[in-house]
């Protein structure tokens, strides 16, 4: 099994959150806190974290929110990406944990409600180059076109 962050650990590329088992885009914008300095800064000092944005701490398993000043959402997952547990809504001074998670993910509140996630779902990072290597209805036109079945990716015509 791949590594979770591979995409965001490569090149640095912009990389979409989605769940696997359902399609759905929790997050379009990735920001990381993968050093001591950033994780332990966070949100903090943030007056709200936009919606389609999340913040990746890694290694992380444990989290709180004091001094911040809004609630969000918090996933817990594995180093392969296996949901461990999700908090909703989580509040200002309040304390959330996963030991067997490997990263957290922090979504704005209410981001997870109405997603269908559930615990033992797979969260992937997607980048365009994933999305050209593994969409099912592509097929190489000629050598430098690429067509969709679908409209998944634009013509060339």
């Amino acid at each position: 099994m791949s590594h979770f962050l591979r995409p965001l650990l490569r090149r640095q590329q912009e990389a979409r959150l989605v769940n696997e088992r359902t399609g759905a885009l929790l997050a379009s914008e990735i920001e990381t806190a993968f050093d001591s300095a950033t994780r332990r800064k966070g949100l903090l000092g943030r007056s709200e974290l936009p919606a389609g944005q999340a913040l990746v701490l890694a290694p992380c398993n444990a989290i709180h929110t004091f001094r911040m000043r809004f609630p969000i959402d918090v996933i817990f997952v594995t180093r392969d990406g296996v949901i461990t547990k999700i908090v909703e809504r989580l509040g200002a001074w309040r304390m959330a944990a996963s030991f067997s998670a490997f990263a957290t993910i922090e979504l704005r509140a209410g981001a997870v409600g109405g997603q269908a996630l559930t615990v033992g779902d797979r969260l992937a990072l997607r980048t365009a180059i994933n999305d050209l290597r593994t969409a099912r209805d592509i097929r190489l036109v000629s050598g430098r076109r690429i067509r969709a079945a679908e409209g998944a990716l634009p013509t060339n015509t």
